[in-house]
């Protein structure tokens, strides 16, 4: 007799059934991958809000600049990011999916979309 992985209680059906039902299975894998989840949950949430945030720029041409401090108080993460891309020249653009965004002088960032 099979025992539930998540219950204990009997199994009946497939010889090689692990869990009594649906609820029961889900309820296991939800408590082993837990942790890892709520990592990944927290990160996913904050490379969206970030997107969001360059998003809401007008882009010409498929670009635009502002300014470190209105990336800031729109609540943008400068630590999450998705990629990066390094041009011919040395210039290294930081991406958050296919929106992206170059350091220039003086606190001014060069706001990008990739096509």
């Amino acid at each position: 007799m099979k025992k539930c992985l998540e219950c204990g209680d009997e199994i009946k059906g497939r010889i090689d059934k692990k869990f009594c039902s649906d609820y029961c299975r889900n309820a296991y894998n939800n408590k082993i991958n837990k942790d890892s989840k709520n990592l990944v949950r927290n990160i996913n949430n904050r490379l969206r809000k970030n997107y969001r945030i360059l998003d809401s720029f007008e882009l010409k041409d498929g670009k635009t600049r502002t300014t470190k401090t209105r990336l800031l108080d729109k609540g943008f993460d400068f630590e999450y990011i998705t990629n990066l891309y390094t041009t011919k020249k040395g210039s290294t653009y930081f991406f958050v999916y296919d929106l992206g965004y170059l350091p220039l002088d003086n606190d001014y960032y060069m706001l990008v979309k990739r096509e």
